[in-house]
């Protein structure tokens, strides 16, 4: 069975305690024979990476730049691109699935790509977004929570395992060559 690929997104810039869930998700990854694929800089993907490589596992890293002296230093692999922000769509398009971790402006830039070419994201401590006109004052009704109001495609993880557990069943789900505007999934 082929390997499983997860995105996986975030700032270049975190705090400590965004970085340890950073590397606790690579852990967590690379138990379960994923291949992880990010954004190759600092921040997050660094510490996305030390968690893949403490266990051995696969990541793949697609810088901005042009010079692999930029990647982090426990990349697998880093490919050059040398296309900046534009890269995004590389990140996100490469994975079955992604997982947003904290972030920044390229993060959000990053969830709103994945999801206008089909792929679920899993957010963990990242971005709060809702749909449109779902914050009316009014209280919600009784078994309704605030993760009913994520927008198609989004969904809201506690913990780095529930992220990774959630992360997994999203892409068995998917079904490979319906790529493009919104997710199809077999039923």
């Amino acid at each position: 069975m082929a390997p499983v690929y997860v995105s996986v997104i975030g700032g270049s810039a975190c705090p400590d305690e965004i970085a340890a869930l950073g590397e606790q998700l690579g852990v967590l990854l690379a138990e379960r024979g994923c291949v992880v694929v990010n954004g190759g800089m600092s921040g997050v993907m660094e510490a996305v990476a030390r968690g893949v490589r403490r266990r051995g596992g696969t990541c793949v890293g697609i810088l901005p730049t042009l010079d692999r002296r930029d990647a982090a230093p426990d990349l697998t692999l880093s490919l050059c691109t040398g296309l900046g922000h534009a890269r995004n769509l590389a990140v996100v398009a490469s994975g079955d699935v992604v997982i947003a971790v904290g972030g920044a402006w390229g993060t959000l830039s990053e969830i709103g790509l994945a999801r206008s070419i089909g792929r679920d994201v899993v957010l963990l401590e990242s971005w709060t977004l809702r749909r449109a006109g779902s914050d009316t004052g009014e209280s919600k009704p009784a078994g309704r929570s605030a993760a009913d109001d994520l927008p198609d495609g989004l969904h809201q993880a506690r913990d780095p395992a529930s992220a990774v557990d959630l992360a997994l069943a999203l892409a068995a789900r998917r079904v490979p060559g319906t790529e493009g505007t919104g997710s199809r999934y077999n039923a």
